[in-house]
């Protein structure tokens, strides 16, 4: 069973702490995504989990075996990075068959593997060119062919698609999920997207300053976050938050919102118990704020963004709070217009 267990696990560059005691359990077969802002310790983490890295403290075990000792060419994993670290002068065939030679498999067996890494990525007709007659998005093909020969206990992928143009970026997102359904391989994967994450994900680790904020799968993750980072982090257009103050407590949620009352009653409490006058945030999402005429929440629009399928409305309140209404309608909104909303209560969040 290709298991990945990580128990109070801490790296420190000096006197950096860049991972916080990160305890992760990855079943076997799981698509795990870390996804977090630039710098939170996702690329790190996989690199320990990887080899290329040395823990400070803690205990990495893949496949019930402890590795922090072993070398990354003995831990069962194959890794595919950002950059696709292709050789220029060898051929697409034995750049997928140079690991394996290294090794001793016999021809015949390196033959068969990449045949058959070839033909699940759709390559065949490549493997004769070398890297400079391939695109961006078949050069990572290749890279990731040359991962599935090693038949690794565990794939990881280290920002795979961030060299790519967005149509390929969304075509090999597409091949890496199908690939991951026909292999059913255990795969932890690092993004900064949270598109990415949300596609691919069984489960999500949402990480920020070495430390995991939450872990789940993308739809509790979106609807359940368990603090404002990650319901601010989640989600496109990201959710608003306005300040305000609870004046009803927990199981009352009436509050004062920019100024205005406004009656959140269902809206979920996050942060705990709050009592009446403690300062909170209240969290909307742009697609379930609702246009009303007579609705408690106001601004003036700064910007629409008409994007065919939906309409992204940037406004900003009186208290100077910027935030967004999205619509898959098509909406008669001129910049600089007053617009107010109502919104659906049992979707809102109070932090």
């Amino acid at each position: 069973m290709a298991q990945v267990a990580l128990i109070g696990v801490n790296k420190s560059f000096g006197n950096v702490n860049v991972i916080r005691d990160i305890d992760l359990q990855i079943d076997d077969g799981e698509f795990v995504v870390f996804v977090g802002p630039s710098g939170c310790g996702k690329s790190t983490l996989l690199r320990l989990i990887a080899g290329l890295e040395n823990l400070t403290s803690g205990q990495i075990s893949i496949a019930d075996k402890l590795v922090m000792d072993l070398p990354p060419s003995k831990r069962g994993i194959a890794m595919v990075f950002q950059s696709y670290a292709l050789y220029p002068h060898m051929t697409v065939f034995n750049n997928m068959a140079f690991s394996l030679d290294l090794q001793g498999v016999s021809k015949a067996d390196i033959n068969d593997r990449v045949q058959a890494a070839a033909t699940i990525l759709q390559m065949e007709h490549l493997l004769d060119r070398r890297p400079a007659a391939l695109s961006g998005g078949q050069r990572q093909r290749v890279a990731i062919g040359r991962a599935i020969v090693r038949n690794p206990d565990v794939f990881l992928f280290d920002e795979p698609l961030s060299n790519l143009d967005a149509a390929l970026r969304h075509d090999t997102r597409v091949e890496i999920a199908k690939l991951h359904n026909q292999l059913g391989a255990t795969t932890i994967y690092v993004t900064h997207d949270q598109v990415e994450a949300m596609t691919l994900a069984d489960k999500i680790v949402v990480l920020k300053d070495g430390e995991v904020m939450q872990v789940g799968s993308p739809m509790d993750l979106f609807n359940f976050p368990a603090n404002e980072f990650v319901a601010g982090f989640l989600g496109s257009p990201k959710m608003n938050f306005f300040d305000g103050v609870l004046s009803g407590g927990a199981g009352s949620e009436q509050g004062e919102f920019e100024g205005q009352d406004v009656n959140a009653s269902g809206a979920r409490l996050v942060s705990g118990d709050k009592a009446q006058g403690d300062a909170v945030k209240l969290g909307i999402r742009p697609q379930h704020l609702i246009l009303d005429d007579n609705g408690p929440l106001k601004g003036k629009a700064t910007l629409v963004e008409r994007l065919g399928t939906e309409t992204v409305v940037e406004l900003i309140s009186d208290k100077q709070t910027s935030f967004r209404f999205a619509s898959p309608e098509s909406l008669d909104i001129a910049n600089g217009q007053e617009v107010s909303f109502s919104f659906n209560a049992a979707a809102a969040h109070i932090f």
